[in-house]
C-alpha cells in the first residue's frame, strides 16, 4: 500500500450527526454518520480512492477528477470527496471505465509536468508518482509540452522552502490550506487554463508575501512544488519520531524525520491533540539551533568571571560545583544558595531540580521563570476557582460565540492556536480585543473585532470592574449559575463593590481611555452572545495588580455562567512550552509539586517519606528575593538550568549586580547566555531534540517528548541535576526519565494515573488525571469548582506607582513578535531572524513627529531604572502615549529599562508598564556600550578555545 493512501489522506471526515445511513461499495455494506463523503465512507471500508486535490485536513475541493466513482442509476462520474452518502447507494469505486478515465486525467497532468521525475528531490514522497503508478499509467501520449516548462523561475526567497512553478498541478491544496489551516489568505491562483499558478500575494515572492512560513501550504503540497529545502539538500528521511514541540505553551506534536540521527524535516503530527496537524514557523522550521555551532558541548569553569573558560571533564565540574556549594553553606549557612528552574526544560528536570533544592541543599530557596511571567494566573485562580490552570482544551474554542482576548497577541505568540481561534472567528464568532496596541486580530483578512477596548497601560482592573459594572447593574447574571455554583456571601459582597458608580465605564473612561460606550456594548455582547471564553497572556499578569486582574477575570467568567463547558472558560495562554509544567512540579519557594504548600505537613511528610530526607516548612527565597539577598551578602549561589535571568528579568543592572556577588553561579544550558557571564561553572544542556520526558503546555495537556539524537554533550539535562545531587551527597538513582515520571504521579495526586504507558496509548493526557479521571480531565469544573464554591473576590483597582511625568511623559510595554521566541536564545540561531533581525520602538506618529523621529531613527529610550538605544518603527498600531518594543536580542537591553515594581501577590515583575521618555540619539547608550566590550571579550574567549580544539588532530 502506497505511503499516502496509507498513512496520509483519508478523505473529508465523518462530521457529526446523530442520524446513519448505509450505501454499498464495491459490494460492501457502510454505515456511515448522515452528510460523510463517499471517499470518507469507502475508507472506513477499508477501500482506497485514487485522488490528489483531496486531504484529510482540508475541505473537499472535487478539481482534480481522480476520485470519480461510479454511482447505480445515475449518469455520469460524480467526484467521491464533494458527493454525501446516502442510504442505499451502490458505488463502484473501481472499473473499467474509471480505470481510463483516471489514465486520462494522469496523462494530462504528467504532460505538463517536467521529465525530472525519477531525479526529483521528492521521488518516494510524491503523490503525482504515487497517482500515476495506482492508475496504471506507463505512457504519455501528448509530449510533455505543456505550458509549465515555460512558467516563471524557482521562488527560493523564503529561507526554509522553495516553490517550483514548473511542478505545480494546480490542486489547490496549498491555496485552501493557507485559508482554511493558518488563516493567513496569502496566495491565491493566478493565470488560467496551461498559465495557471500559485500566487503569493500580488505575484510577490514569498518572503515579500503575506506567508507566514507555518508550512501549511508545503505539507498540504502533494508535488515537489513546494518543498523543503533540507528534504533538497539531504534526501528524503528514513524513521520518524513524534515528539513535542519546545517552544511556546501550545505544545505542537511534531513527527522528527530523521536519516539516522540527523533531523531531515519536522512536521506537524495529525493525530496531535493541540496543534491538529498544523505548525507554525517556530516549531516546523527553526529547529537549527539544537545544532548550531555556538552550542557549548563541554563543561567549564573559572574562577572569576573576568578569568577564561577552562574546559573540564563533566566529573571535574560537577565535583567543583557540589564542593562550592558546601563551601558557601558551611561559611554562610543552609540558606545561602538556592536553585531555578526552566519552564524550557521537561516537567522531569524541573522536579529533580526543585528536589534537589530541597533535599541537597535543605531549603526551599526555588523557583521558576514562571515567576516573571505567569505567577499571577497560579494565585488568581487558586483562590477562585480551586486549581492553578486554565479550564479548557484549544478544541474548545471551536464552540465559543464570544471570544474576548485581554493582554495577549495568540497571532504572534501562540500562532497555532491563533489559527483555530481565526476559524472559528471566520464561522460567525464575535470577538472583543482589549489591548493597548491593535493587535492583528483587531483587523485582519477576514476577520475583525467587535469591540477593540485600547485602555492605557496600568489599568486592566479598572477596565474589568467596569465590565463587571454593566454585567451586574443591567441584570445581566447568570443567576441560576451563582446560585448553584459560587458562595453567596462573596457573590453578594461583590455585586455591590461593582455596583459602585465609581466603577461605572463613565466613570473609569478618563482613567482608562476607553469610551464609555464601547466598554457598555463589549460587556453586554459577553453576558448575552452565548458561550463567552477568555483568553489572556502577560498583558494581564505582568502588571502591579496581576493577580487582581486575575481574579477580576474569574469573577467575570463566573456571575455570566461562563465556566464549566465547551466554548466557554478561563484559559491562560502560557508562554513558553512548560510554564503550566514547571509550576505543576513544585518550583515555587512555598509550594511543594501539586501546589501543595511546604507548610502542609501530611504533603511534606508523603515527600519526606519516598526522598527520605527532612523538608523545611519554611518557605524560601523568590528569585527578587535571592537578588537582593546576594547584594546583602547572604545569598551566594545558584544552580540556574535553562534559564537566562539577566536578559529575562526586570532591571538588568540589579540582576547583574545580584550575580556578580554570588560567589558560585552555576549555569546548565545550551548556549553562553547572558547569564553565564556571570557564572563560574557551565555545564552544558541538551536540547528537546536530545531528551526523554513530559511537557505539560497551556490547557494542562501532557505530552511525550522523545529523543530522537543521542545529547551531543554527553548527557541530559536530567542525567545532570542527578549527578550533581549525588556529590551533594544526597543520593539520586534513576534509570530513566519514565521511573521520575513514575514518582511525579506517586506524590502528586493530579498526575497519579499519569504514565508514559498511557501517554503512548492516548497520545497526550490532560490533567486531573486520578481514579475519578483515569483518562484525564479536558474541562475543569463541570459540576462543581475544584474547591467547592466559586470564590468572588474584590477587586478594588489600585494604580500603578508607575506613572508618567514631565520627565518621562510616555509608558513603554513589551511583547514578542512571531518569527522569534522568548529571549530569542534559540530562533536567533536560525533563520527567522530574515524577518526579525532586531528589536525596534514602535511608537506613534504624533509622538514621533512631535520628538522630531522618523521611521529607522536611532532613540533614545530613558526610564529611572536606565536607558538603553533603538531604532524607530512609526506605526499606528500604537496609541498616542504609549510606545512598544520586543526583547528578543540582548543588545537591546529593553530590560535595562524595566523597572522592579511588581505584582503585589506574587512579585511578577511589572514589565508592562515602564514610564519613559524618546529622543532621537547618534550613538548606542552607556549600557549598550559596556555590553558590546563584555560580549567581545566573551566571544574572542571563546573564538580562542573553539581554534585550539580545531587544531588537535583527529584520532
Amino acid at each position: 500500500m502506497l505511503n499516502h493512501l496509507k498513512e496520509l489522506d483519508y478523505g473529508t471526515p465523518a462530521r457529526e450527526s446523530a442520524q446513519e445511513v448505509t450505501l454499498e461499495i464495491d459490494g460492501q455494506q457502510v454505515t456511515v454518520p448522515a452528510g460523510t463523503s463517499l471517499m470518507r465512507a469507502a475508507v472506513d471500508a477499508g477501500i482506497q480512492v485514487p485522488k490528489l486535490c483531496a486531504t484529510d485536513s482540508l475541505e473537499p475541493f472535487g478539481s482534480c477528477r481522480l476520485c470519480l466513482v461510479e454511482i447505480e442509476g445515475r449518469r455520469g462520474y460524480p467526484a467521491s470527496c464533494t458527493t454525501p452518502a446516502e442510504p442505499g447507494m451502490k458505488v463502484r469505486t473501481q472499473s473499467p471505465a474509471l480505470q481510463d478515465l483516471r489514465k486520462g486525467v494522469m496523462e494530462l497532468y504528467i504532460s505538463d509536468h517536467p521529465l525530472d521525475c525519477l531525479t526529483c528531490s521528492a521521488n518516494g514522497n510524491c503523490e503525482l508518482q504515487d497517482m500515476a503508478g495506482v492508475t496504471g499509467l506507463r505512457n504519455v501520449r501528448y509530449g510533455f509540452d505543456g505550458a509549465n516548462h515555460c512558467k516563471s523561475e524557482k521562488d527560493e526567497s523564503n529561507p526554509y522552502f522553495t516553490y517550483d512553478p514548473s511542478k505545480c498541478i494546480v490542486c489547490n491544496r496549498c491555496v485552501r490550506a493557507c485559508e482554511e489551516t493558518q488563516g493567513t489568505f496569502a496566495l491565491t491562483i493566478s493565470g488560467r487554463g496551461f498559465d495557471s499558478r500559485v500566487s503569493p500575494g500580488q505575484d510577490e515572492p514569498f518572503m515579500e508575501s503575506e506567508c507566514v512560513s507555518c508550512g501549511a501550504c508545503v505539507e498540504a503540497c502533494p508535488t515537489a512544488t513546494l518543498q523543503e529545502k533540507s528534504v533538497i539538500w539531504l534526501g528524503q528521511p528514513e524513521h520518524s519520531v513524534i515528539t513535542t514541540c519546545a517552544y511556546c505553551g501550545v505544545g505542537c506534536a511534531f513527527k522528527a524525520e530523521m536519516k539516522g540521527n540527523e533531523v531531515v524535516r519536522m512536521t506537524p503530527w495529525k493525530d496531535g491533540k493541540a496543534n491538529d496537524g498544523h505548525s507554525c514557523v517556530k516549531g516546523r522550521f527553526a529547529w537549527g539551533y539544537a545544532t548550531h555551532q555556538d552550542r557549548i558541548l563541554k563543561p567549564m569553569i573559572r574562577a572569576k568571571i573576568t578569568d577564561p573558560w577552562q574546559e573540564v571533564s563533566w566529573e571535574t565540574a560537577i565535583n567543583h560545583a557540589a564542593s562550592e556549594f558546601k563551601r558557601l553553606q558551611a561559611k554562610y549557612g543552609r540558606d545561602s544558595v538556592g536553585g531555578i528552574t526552566s519552564s524550557r526544560c521537561t516537567n522531569e528536570e524541573a522536579y529533580l531540580v526543585q528536589k534537589l533544592v530541597r533535599a541537597a541543599f535543605g531549603n526551599n530557596n526555588v523557583d521558576t521563570c514562571a515567576r516573571v511571567c505567569h505567577s499571577p494566573t497560579g494565585y488568581g485562580l487558586k483562590q477562585t476557582l480551586g486549581e492553578s490552570a486554565g479550564t479548557q482544551t484549544f478544541k474548545s474554542v471551536e464552540k465559543a460565540d464570544v471570544i474576548m482576548v485581554i493582554g495577549a497577541n495568540p497571532t504572534d505568540g501562540h500562532p497555532v492556536f491563533a489559527s483555530r481561534m481565526k476559524k472559528r472567528l471566520r464561522e460567525g464568532a464575535k470577538l472583543i480585543v482589549v489591548d493597548p496596541r491593535r493587535i492583528d486580530l483587531v483587523k485582519s483578512p477576514h476577520i475583525r473585532a467587535q469591540h477593540h477596548l485600547q485602555l492605557r497601560p496600568g489599568t486592566n482592573v479598572a477596565i474589568i470592574n467596569a465590565l463587571a459594572h454593566v454585567v451586574v447593574t443591567e441584570g445581566l447574571v447568570d443567576e441560576p449559575f451563582v446560585a448553584e455554583r459560587c458562595e453567596p456571601v462573596s457573590f453578594e459582597q461583590w455585586r455591590e463593590f461593582v455596583a459602585r458608580p465609581e466603577n461605572a465605564p463613565e466613570a473609569t473612561e478618563v482613567m482608562t481611555g476607553v469610551p464609555a460606550a464601547e466598554l457598555r456594548a463589549a460587556a453586554r455582547l459577553f453576558a448575552t452572545g452565548g458561550n463567552a471564553a477568555i483568553y489572556y497572556g502577560l498583558g494581564v499578569t505582568e502588571h502591579s495588580q496581576g493577580s487582581t486582574m486575575v481574579m477580576g477575570i474569574a469573577n467575570l467568567a463566573m456571575a455570566t455562567g461562563n465556566v464549566g463547558r465547551e466554548g466557554v472558560g478561563v484559559n491562560p495562554l502560557r508562554g513558553q512550552n512548560n510554564v503550566q509544567g514547571s509550576c505543576d512540579m513544585g518550583s515555587f519557594p512555598h509550594e511543594l509539586p501539586g501546589y501543595r504548600h511546604v507548610s502542609d505537613s501530611t504533603a511534606r511528610s508523603q515527600f519526606e517519606a519516598v526522598w527520605n530526607v527532612e523538608i523545611s516548612p519554611e518557605p524560601g527565597l523568590r528569585i527578587p528575593n535571592m537578588f537582593d539577598a546576594a547584594i546583602g551578602g547572604s545569598f551566594m549561589g545558584i544552580y540556574c538550568e535553562g534559564e537566562d535571568i539577566v536578559q529575562s528579568d526586570p532591571n538588568t543592572q540589579h540582576v547583574a549586580a545580584a550575580l556578580s556577588a554570588m560567589e558560585c553561579v552555576v549555569v546548565q544550558d545550551l548556549f553562553l547566555n547572558e547569564t553565564a557571564k556571570y557564572a563560574h561553572v557551565f555545564l552544558p544542556g541538551a536540547s528537546f531534540l536530545e531528551k526523554d520526558g513530559t511537557f505539560t503546555n497551556a490547557e494542562r495537556r501532557i505530552s511525550r517528548v522523545r529523543k530522537v539524537m543521542p545529547p551531543k554533550a554527553g548527557y541530559a539535562d536530567w542525567e545532570v541535576t542527578v549527578m550533581l545531587a549525588n556529590a551533594l551527597g544526597y543520593p539520586m538513582d534513576y534509570a530513566n526519565p519514565e521511573q521520575i515520571m513514575d514518582e511525579i504521579a506517586m506524590l502528586t495526586p493530579t498526575f497519579t494515573g499519569v504514565n508514559y504507558r498511557k501517554l503512548d496509548e492516548l497520545g497526550s493526557i490532560q490533567w486531573p488525571c486520578n481514579d475519578s479521571a483515569p483518562q484525564g480531565t479536558p474541562t475543569m469544573h463541570i459540576d462543581a469548582f475544584v474547591r467547592g464554591k466559586g470564590r468572588f473576590i474584590i477587586t478594588q483597582f489600585v494604580a500603578t506607582d508607575e506613572k508618567v511625568t514631565k520627565r518621562f511623559p510616555l509608558l513603554l510595554t513589551t511583547g514578542r513578535i512571531l518569527s522569534q521566541y522568548n529571549v530569542g536564545a534559540q530562533t536567533r540561531r536560525t533563520e527567522n531572524n530574515q524577518w526579525h533581525s532586531e528589536d525596534r520602538l514602535e511608537i506613534h506618529p504624533h509622538d514621533a513627529e512631535e520628538r522630531g523621529v522618523k521611521d529607522g531613527d536611532w532613540v533614545g529610550i530613558q526610564s529611572r531604572a536606565g536607558e538603553t538605544v533603538l531604532r524607530a518603527l512609526v506605526s499606528e498600531r500604537m496609541q498616542p502615549g504609549v510606545v512598544y518594543t520586543t526583547f528578543h536580542f540582548p543588545e537591546s537591553g529593553a530590560n535595562v529599562i524595566t523597572t522592579d515594581n511588581s505584582d503585589w501577590a506574587t512579585n511578577c515583575p511589572e514589565y508592562k508598564v515602564t514610564a519613559v521618555q524618546v529622543t532621537p540619539v547618534m550613538q548606542p547608550s552607556t549600557w549598550q556600550r559596556e555590553y558590546s566590550r563584555f560580549s567581545q571579550v566573551q566571544q574572542q574567549l571563546l573564538d580562542e578555545r573553539r581554534t585550539a580544539d580545531e587544531a588537535v588532530p583527529a584520532k
